[in-house]
């Protein structure tokens, strides 16, 4: 036990129930603490560490609700077993196939024949790109000038990432610390629910609508203290719901004067007929804003860029030079070269990705099953019972995600089911026929 508090101590740089949990956290990431280990009583760690008793007891709590610990009565505290953040979590709950189907929309993935020619953009490249140079910008200025052009507002600083979900785990990891609270949109993207729930922050949901996040909802986690606030403000996955400029001005009156950080998630980048409405307009100095170009230009890109205000570039910077330090040039010069010679290939893309949608909710629509959001590769699709919803679709040889790994609150046996529509290129009066007939199972009531 005296090993342990002194592990405590040495990682303990504030006195409160965050600053304790984010101290036993470290512990268990260095290894002091392991699976199975108890924690010393809440009496014993106050008296130590000159702490009340309360203070220990809120951090255990929140430590209970990451996962790191879980507490059995009179046998104490035990450290858990800890895995890799995401793994057995909710994205790979969400993509959990055991068969393989004939029609897989469980996916989310663009349809590789919408994807732009690769080949051009390789072609076009110098005949010896440089690649021998450790210190050149991170960004290629040519890509550099194409994306100031094109960025949403006048933004401070730009850096570019390997991938949204890369940029985003740059975010996460240098503003937030264990016990923050979090604002994510309900339902959600799974791996974004995974990563802050693998660095222990309290992750609060705000409904959804058919304009964007709830503001009085917002406004409810924002008098509760919360740090960030994370959104996609077009084709949001899973629902394809885009942010109006009306609730976006709504919001960032919301947002304005508040120390909480907009962190956008634009992955839908390019497949969008509508334009992208951001809260960076408003507010350039507290918003950071990713933009991917996998599902336009191709997922093994692997790139995206990401504007921040200058401390939270400052921090990301500073945390790539420990690790990766850059992204390749060498793609940056194929993206760039994409972005400025096939717009005609994705728009061509995006047009065709709006018709698909557009003709299997009106399908629905027609059966009697209503489906919102207006834009992406994804429908949202209510039913009666969600896991019979599944199982009767994977029956008739169809794959979808079940919705429960995409939502942040309770469910119930009624829920819903995202179809990837964006791989929808006929058949479509078959395939409303099987998701209504999959949509009236037990419990169906309607409605979205």
């Amino acid at each position: 036990m005296t090993a342990v508090l002194s592990a405590l101590e040495e990682r303990l740089e504030d006195p409160t129930a965050k600053g304790l949990a984010h101290a036993v956290s470290a512990a268990v990431r260095d290894g002091v603490l392991r699976a199975g280990d108890r924690l010393p009583p809440i009496r014993v760690v106050a008296t130590e560490l000159a702490m009340s008793p309360t203070t220990v007891s809120a951090a255990w709590g929140l430590l209970t609700r990451s996962g790191t610990v879980a507490t059995d009565g009179r046998r104490g505290t035990r450290v858990l077993e800890q895995g890799v953040p995401g793994a057995g979590g909710r994205y790979r709950t969400a993509l959990d196939r055991h068969t393989a189907f004939a029609l897989d929309l469980s996916t989310g993935v663009p349809d590789p024949a919408l994807l732009p020619d690769l080949g051009a953009a390789l072609r076009s490249l110098p005949a010896t790109p440089a690649t021998g140079s450790y210190l050149d910008d991170p960004v290629l200025p040519a890509l550099a000038e194409v994306l100031r052009a094109d960025w949403p507002y006048d933004a401070d600083e730009l850096t570019v990432a390997d991938g949204a979900m890369d940029a985003i785990d740059l975010v996460v990891r240098t503003t937030l610390r264990f016990g923050d609270r979090v604002v994510v949109e309900d339902p959600g993207f799974p791996p974004l629910l995974d990563l802050l729930e693998s660095v222990g922050a309290q992750v609060v949901g705000v409904p959804v609508d058919d304009e964007g996040l709830d503001p009085d909802a917002l406004a409810a986690a924002l008098r509760d203290g919360a740090r960030d606030v994370f959104l996609q403000p077009r084709a949001q996955n899973p629902t394809g719901v885009g942010t109006s400029e009306r609730r976006a001005r709504a919001l960032a009156r919301l947002l304005e004067g508040s120390d909480a950080l907009v962190v956008e998630d634009d992955s839908a980048y390019g497949l969008c007929t509508r334009p992208l409405v951001s809260l960076g307009r408003w507010l350039p100095g507290s918003t950071v804003h990713v933009r991917s170009y996998s599902k336009a230009y191709g997922p093994d890109l692997r790139l995206a860029a990401m504007s921040a205000p200058p401390e939270v570039h400052r921090a990301v910077t500073a945390r790539r030079q420990l690790g990766q330090g850059w992204s390749s040039r060498l793609l940056q010069q194929v993206l760039v070269q994409l972005l400025t010679g096939a717009g005609e290939e994705v728009a061509g893309a995006a047009r065709t990705y709006a018709a698909r949608r557009a003709a299997l909710v009106t399908a629905l629509r027609e059966r009697g099953v209503e489906v919102g959001g207006s834009e992406g590769l994804n429908v949202w699709v209510p039913v009666g019972d969600e896991t019979a919803a599944v199982v009767r679709l994977a029956s008739q040889g169809i794959g979808v995600a079940p919705g429960r790994p995409f939502r942040v609150g309770a469910t119930g046996e009624a829920g819903h089911v995202r179809v990837t529509v964006g791989l929808v290129d006929s058949g479509v009066p078959e395939l409303a026929d099987a998701l209504s007939a999959a949509a009236r199972s037990t419990g169906w009531r309607g409605g979205r």
